[in-house]
């Protein structure tokens, strides 16, 4: 009984972890282009416009891959947990499962963190 409260607890937290991260892009607070222009046109700039802006476009290129990856961690997510439901008690099916789920997240850590560890360098070297 008490081993079986703690694996729901435990389900319990992995499931809040999981909505945290689908929830937290979210709470970004950008400034959005129009804004940026705006401020530099009232400082004695010249607009930049989103055509010729090479960070625009580097954004929008990393918005894609990450994306694409979201895509990719999301599938195999789907096809783990469909593994381990369709395992009819085999244990290696399930083992094989959450093999699959711990290396989709971590391989999604691992980019999230090649990002960021990407952009605060590029700041600190740029900024």
């Amino acid at each position: 009984m008490k081993k079986d409260l703690k694996s729901i607890y435990k389900s319990f937290a992995v499931l809040l972890g999981l909505i945290a991260i689908l929830i937290l892009p979210y709470f970004v607070f950008a400034q959005p282009l129009e804004t940026l222009d705006k401020i530099r046109t009232e400082s004695g700039f010249a607009p930049v416009t989103a055509e010729n802006n090479f960070a625009h476009n580097a954004g929008k290129i990393t918005a894609i891959i990450f994306s694409i990856m979201a895509t990719i961690f999301i599938c195999l997510m789907l096809y783990a947990g469909y593994n381990w439901m369709t395992a009819a008690g085999d244990s290696s099916k399930v083992d094989k499962a959450q093999e699959t789920i711990r290396h989709a997240i971590i391989g999604l850590i691992v980019a999230a963190g090649a990002y960021a560890i990407t952009e605060f360098v590029l700041k600190s070297v740029l900024g």
